[in-house]
């Protein structure tokens, strides 16, 4: 069930940034499940943290929602620490679990008005029902609805007491591809309003679309931190343009261009590229030159490449209590 936060009265927007993790440390024995981890998200950003199970991003987040103590460093929100003003964090803030349940007998607007009653909160039911794009499910019994449905009223219930950072765990897990657009379309409305969005997520399209900045972490370290764009600047491999049934000779033309084509069979090449204009260079001299082109490709670097690269890079858990 999500958990929704009481707010007592409306609070003056900060200035600063919505969440500080500084040297954040968790163990559990001699396992680090989180290793010294630093990071900022700002007001108004949608903040993707990724890693593979096991990576300690649950356990990050749940230090930051005040649901467990970290054994060393520190952690803000709203300026507060997390540890000292507990009640006053958790005021502020709305959480979405992993698997979001309700009353099986009660309506999407009972759900909603019931969680507003329990938490003291004057929402607007109508309005958050249109945020969620539920207004027409309003009298539909949530034993009834699809699990897209059910994660967007999850939403609408963690957003109950207007929080001004909204986590959420996985919201799209295990949904459709027209249900997990659905909740993107959430989400987006979500940043135009201007709350602070903290997303644990597999789906590296879901980063790579909603997400200001992304943090990967793997084996309870952080391993790369910045925009979906530079970090697949930074880090993931060359564009890869495909020559499908290409005359032979077209090899030797492409490598006097500066470019080494690798053959692939079936009279294909693949030759890696930087650019765009590399392409553009290398089918203009294909065309000058009258050579037989099949068909192409071009396969630009994403997120997920990164995030495969990154973790397979890492020391596992092991090797670090090791070094410990």
């Amino acid at each position: 069930m999500p958990v929704p936060r009481q707010r007592s009265a409306p609070s003056v927007p900060d200035t600063g940034p919505a969440i500080v993790v500084d040297r954040l440390c968790k163990r559990y024995g001699a396992f680090r499940a989180v290793d010294d981890i630093s990071f900022t998200v700002r007001s108004g950003e949608v903040f993707a943290f990724l890693g593979p199970n096991g990576a300690g991003k649950s356990t990050t987040a749940e230090v930051i929602e005040t649901i467990r103590a970290p054994t060393s460093g520190t952690v803000t929100v709203l300026g507060m620490d997390v540890t000292k003003r507990k009640a006053d964090v958790v005021r502020r803030i709305g959480v979405l679990p992993q698997n979001f349940s309700s009353f099986d007998r009660i309506t999407v607007r009972e759900s909603l008005q019931y969680y507003a009653r329990v938490f003291g909160s004057r929402a607007d039911i109508d309005a958050l029902m249109d945020l969620t794009n539920l207004r027409d499910k309003s009298a539909a019994l949530f034993n009834t609805l699809s699990g897209g449905l059910k994660q967007r009223l999850g939403i609408a219930v963690a957003l109950v007491c207007d929080p001004e950072i909204v986590f959420l765990d996985e919201p799209t897990t295990g949904l459709d591809p027209h249900a997990r657009r659905q909740v993107w379309e959430v989400l987006k409305g979500l940043k135009r309003r201007g709350k602070t969005v903290f997303l644990t997520t597999h789906y590296m399209e879901e980063a790579e679309l909603l997400a200001d900045t992304v943090a990967i972490i793997s084996n309870g370290r952080i391993v790369a931190i910045d925009s979906p764009a530079r970090l697949t600047e930074k880090h993931a491999e060359q564009m890869r343009l495909t020559l499908k049934s290409i005359d032979p000779a077209a090899a030797g033309l492409i490598r006097n261009l500066g470019f080494s084509p690798i053959p692939m069979g079936d009279d294909d090449l693949c030759v890696p590229v930087k650019t765009p204009g590399d392409v553009h260079r290398i089918l203009e001299a294909i065309q000058r030159s009258g050579l037989a082109l099949g068909g192409l490709d071009v396969r630009k670097p994403n997120l997920e490449e990164v995030f495969l690269k990154l973790t397979s890079e890492s020391p596992a858990a092991g090797d670090r209590d090791r070094a410990a």
